[in-house]
């Protein structure tokens, strides 16, 4: 006879319980999603960290413009003559009239407090650049993903549209157009009306540069087989534009409108400084700056502030908009 075979009894089996529970044991696998991945590499770029808080604290400043200013007793308009040299026309004291009560001192002639000025110039700086790359956002991604997608006469005309954009000069065009345009416009008046232009040639010259990163992304994701397997199921292809192929180019969209804010804020800087920015005594960098040439040997610290100013502004946002290309790079090191 043969012996019998004998089974292990429940005793002798550990449970599921006691492996999890016993030292040693290899903890369990965790899935991670794409934007926490992203978010945990960013963690890791100080660099790019620091730009973010200093973009979100140029953003605060903006928004917080009137309490800011209250709170420092200060006023972007008002006039302190009795601050300025009448013979030389600059402020008293040193490093521009700095004090107490005026952080960054006052501006040469009139006397205007620049911290007050700076801090309501972040406002136009930011609004500028913001909206402006919204404009580009939207009209690149819709028109960039249009002739990647069909293909065709569609992708010939919207290239060539593209092409002939980035070969025009954009800062001769708004400075013809803002010296053409009305004091008053859609209910809007002085300012208003150039800083609705500027906003609009701005992205509508900005545009075709996310355009062709997007017509490049759709040409390579429409041959991708997710989009065959929606086709194959009667998917229309509006549905596949949208809810296949659009969000797969969120990341490339996110990290070109990074790096298209902080060119925005450079011209907009550029064409107040030309004088065909906003107008006078609306707060900007590059007007001060402008204004600064005529007092650059006497009052140095005049042009010195607004130039730090967009100098801070522009490095931050570099600085995040590389972090956040790095973080959503899948083929990135870091």
């Amino acid at each position: 006879m043969t012996a019998p075979i004998h089974e292990p009894t429940a005793e002798a089996a550990p449970s599921a319980a006691e492996e999890a529970t016993a030292p040693g044991a290899a903890k369990a696998v965790q899935g991670r999603s794409l934007g926490r991945i992203a978010w945990e590499r960013l963690k890791r770029d100080r660099l790019a960290l620091a730009g973010g808080v200093l973009v979100l604290l140029l953003i605060l400043v903006a928004v917080l413009a009137p309490v800011i200013t209250s709170l420092a007793g200060q006023d972007p308009e008002s006039h302190h003559e009795d601050l300025i040299d009448p013979l030389f026309g600059t402020p008293t004291g040193s490093l521009g009239g700095i004090s107490g009560d005026h952080w960054l001192g006052v501006e040469p002639v009139n006397g205007r407090d620049i911290f007050a000025r700076i801090v309501y110039g972040a406002q136009i700086s930011l609004l500028v650049g913001f909206l402006s790359a919204l404009v580009a956002v939207v009209l690149g991604t819709v028109l960039g993903i249009l002739a990647g997608f069909f293909g065709g006469w569609v992708d010939s005309v919207i290239s060539r549209v593209m092409d002939g954009l980035l070969a025009f000069p954009q800062l001769l065009f708004i400075i013809a157009l803002v010296s053409v345009m009305p004091n008053e416009m859609l209910g809007l008046t002085g300012t208003g009306v150039r800083l609705f232009v500027m906003i609009l040639v701005i992205g509508f010259f900005g545009w075709p540069y996310i355009g062709r990163v997007v017509r490049g992304q759709t040409l390579s994701l429409r041959e991708r087989e997710y989009v065959e397997a929606a086709r194959s199921l009667g998917a229309g292809r509006f549905y596949i534009l949208f809810k296949e192929l659009l969000p797969n180019l969120v990341a490339p969209i996110i990290v070109y409108t990074t790096m298209m804010i902080p060119t925005n804020i450079l011209t907009e800087a550029a064409l107040s400084f030309l004088g065909v920015g906003v107008k006078p005594p609306t707060a900007s960098w590059g007007q001060m700056l402008s204004s600064a040439i005529d007092y650059y040997d006497s009052d140095p610290m005049y042009m010195v502030i607004p130039g730090v100013a967009i100098f801070i502004t522009v490095l931050a946002f570099n600085l995040f908009g590389d972090g956040v290309r790095d973080a959503l790079d899948p083929k990135g090191s870091r």
